[in-house]
């Protein structure tokens, strides 16, 4: 029986022939992956397991996003915890203030990861690094803790589900659609443990931000990982970028699938998440009666470029509606940059909008946009669980960056039209 792209990858990792869906493995990792929230406990874990030195410095991660700059007393203990660690065992890619953005936008943008690598990170979303042909999937602290020292991971191998994919998205939608309108299909937990796997020939009309945002929602469907097959869209991404050579892998013909669905991009409309769970989608134009209080446009799933492009066209001459409050977050210091040279940061704040250094903020209810009891918010995030940003209360829309601008402008939650 042939194997899936993600299975590939495993059995590589592992030093094996081949490997089957079930089949428990111990594989050697590419990259370890921590951020300031979860590298004190992995640290705490590493410490206590008696471990004096790491596997590979160079292939480390730790990056300061969640609450950097620190927002109080306890964000700067953990802060300095990984800071400490960094320094003592000299861990070559650590991301602090002025260096870091949002730790899913930030690791494909410097090339720190690539295709083929096998990936763990102590932060849910690590699965985000599917787009570019790996396999990465969130693992707790403690699995980090040994990563870090080992250099390996056991995983009990995934069964796959196929997204055969075909077409192209109209004008006014993009990835975030094509996810939550998949999520609201099979569900938060249609997926579970399984790998998504997109395919066909609608795979080649979709940017690199459109992927990464999709692998980045594959957890929110309970998926092990998300993964894009490495195609011209990829290679021209990681040209010149990456650290190390990409190792490209294609699923067997005969390769074993839970199941096939079919995606039809072209049919794909601006799809809104309504609380409290990514399933429980709805088209936009269905919800033009909710009136919003608040709009985030950033995270590790939008913070991105086409999203700032995005938020430019929507918002560029225009006006944020009195009453809401639209913040932005470009999720790396190059894409803020980037912003600042093309007159961007100019046209939100001449907007009404306020824009924030990178950082996850108000995704998880950190800071930089915490609701109120009774407060609605349509977010570019990942997730809307109760009191996901806020008070328990409170309300998150999950929103494509088209719907979320065209939404700040209204002040209700609204059908982006094209522009």
């Amino acid at each position: 029986m042939g194997m899936t792209m993600t299975q590939k990858i495993l059995a590589a990792h592992a030093g094996l022939e081949s490997v089957t869906a079930g089949q428990l493995i111990n594989a050697k990792l590419d990259i370890v992956l921590g951020n300031d929230i979860t590298t004190p406990v992995a640290v705490n874990e590493f410490k206590k397991a008696g471990f004096n030195g790491v596997f590979d410095k160079d292939r480390i991660a730790i990056v300061l996003d969640h609450f950097v700059p620190n927002k109080d007393i306890k964000a700067a203990e953990q802060s300095k915890q990984c800071r400490e660690f960094a320094c003592a065992h000299c861990v070559s890619h650590f991301y602090d203030v002025g260096k870091m953005g949002i730790e899913h936008a930030l690791l494909p943008e410097q090339g720190v990861v690539t295709a083929g690598d096998c990936i763990i990170g102590a932060d849910s979303h690590t699965c985000t690094y599917g787009a570019l042909g790996a396999f990465s999937t969130g693992v707790g602290s403690t699995d980090m803790a040994a990563g870090m020292a080992t250099g390996m991971a056991w995983f009990k191998v995934p069964s796959a589900i196929k997204f055969e994919l075909s077409g192209k998205l109209p004008s006014n939608c993009s990835g975030k659609d094509v996810i939550l309108t998949i999520i609201g299909m099979i569900g938060v937990d249609g997926a579970l443990y399984k790998s998504m796997e997109f395919t066909g020939d609608g795979v080649s009309a979709l940017s690199m931000d459109d992927r990464l945002c999709i692998c980045n929602m594959a957890i929110e469907a309970g998926a092990k990982n998300g993964i894009f097959p490495v195609d011209d869209v990829t290679r021209e991404y990681m040209k010149g970028r990456t650290e190390r050579q990409p190792v490209e892998y294609t699923a067997d013909s005969d390769a074993e699938y839970e199941k096939v669905i079919e995606i039809d991009l072209s049919k794909i409309v601006p799809t809104v998440s309504c609380p409290h769970l990514p399933e429980n989608t709805h088209p936009a134009s269905e919800l033009s009666d909710i009136k919003i209080d608040q709009v985030v446009i950033g995270s590790c799933t939008n913070g991105r470029m086409e999203d700032m492009e995005t938020a430019y066209r929507y918002l560029n001459g225009k006006k944020v509606k009195d009453g809401v409050r639209c913040i932005i977050i470009p999720a790396t210091m190059q894409i803020y940059r980037e912003c600042v040279e093309r007159g961007y940061v100019t046209a939100f704040i001449d907007a009404g909008a306020v824009v924030s250094t990178p950082t996850c903020g108000p995704c998880l209810g950190g800071y930089m946009g915490i609701l109120a009891a009774g407060e609605r918010c349509i977010a570019t995030t990942n997730r809307n669980f109760v009191g996901r940003m806020g008070h328990v209360d409170s309300e998150v829309y999950l929103a494509s960056p088209e719907t979320a601008a065209a939404s700040a402008i209204t002040g209700y939650i609204t059908y982006p039209t094209e522009v």
